[in-house]
């Protein structure tokens, strides 16, 4: 969980996002996976929101806030008890689901996968328009903006340096990580294009002199994936190493942002 000034800054820009007064005439939207749980909170507050059973894990941006609303299943039943006007997802519900909800009238949002911080912007505006709060995603937009020139003021010289997670997962040329650690100044030691697995014996004849880790902040999660062994432990010991929380890297949004502010020191 974030807690921080810049959490404070991103409310602030987000607007409140504690649960309103019941009002009859509320707008209803649902929500169908973590990511789509960051822009309802952010970009319609106001509305009678019912949030994933995913929206207080840890690698939540809003995971605090969103233990003061309901959350139900992304699934036939629930969605005909909540009756929603509007439904967002990135990649929650099964398409009998997104069929169903379409064929009774039901607006359905996507939020797009993004492979760089153009595509990112782009869906925070085009979501904020389609949930008809376009003055939010412009303020969201333009916070971004600011972080993404702050970050560059920041970078030093280009230097490689090596994405993980714990369960030791890497991430190249043609994801978003890719483009969060090149806005931050640093050059992708992986050049295998996608997502791709670490070997540890790699990691124990070469390690790198620079990491960028994330996803080593989720409660119990990957204990004994390759990012854990005592091998990386000792190498990033002696390297140097941006932390990225987990919830600046589990959804393309605003906040991304902030991931390329970390990984530029």
């Amino acid at each position: 969980m974030i807690r921080s000034a810049a959490l404070v800054a991103a409310l602030a820009v987000a607007g409140c996002v504690a649960a309103p007064e019941p009002h009859e005439n509320r707008l209803r939207v649902m929500s169908l996976d973590g990511c789509a749980d960051q822009y309802v909170l952010a970009m319609v507050p106001d509305a009678e929101l019912a949030l994933s059973p995913r929206a207080d894990d840890a690698d939540s941006y809003f995971a605090d806030e969103a233990r003061e609303r309901r959350r139900i299943r992304p699934g036939l039943e629930a969605a005909v008890g909540f009756r929603p006007d509007v439904v967002v997802r990135q990649w929650g519900g099964d398409a009998r689901l997104l069929a169903t909800l379409k064929r009774r009238g039901v607006k359905v949002i996507e939020i797009g996968d993004a492979s760089d911080l153009g595509h990112v912007r782009a869906n925070v505006l085009r979501v904020a328009r389609e949930l008809d709060s376009p003055e939010v995603g412009e303020r969201l937009a333009a916070d971004m903006d600011a972080r993404l020139a702050r970050a560059r003021e920041k970078a030093g010289p280009r230097e490689a340096a090596l994405y993980l997670t714990a369960s030791g997962w890497t991430s190249g040329p043609g994801t978003l990580v890719d483009a969060v650690m090149a806005a931050g100044g640093m050059d992708n030691a992986t050049k295998a294009a996608g997502f791709g697995a670490v070997g540890l014996e790699a990691l124990a004849l070469n390690p790198p002199e620079r990491f960028v880790l994330s996803f080593f902040d989720r409660p119990g999660s990957d204990r004994h994936g390759v990012g854990r062994h005592e091998v990386v432990r000792r190498a990033v010991a002696a390297g140097e190493t941006r932390v990225v929380p987990a919830a600046l890297l589990s959804c393309p949004a605003w906040f991304t942002a902030e991931a390329v502010e970390i990984v530029a020191g």
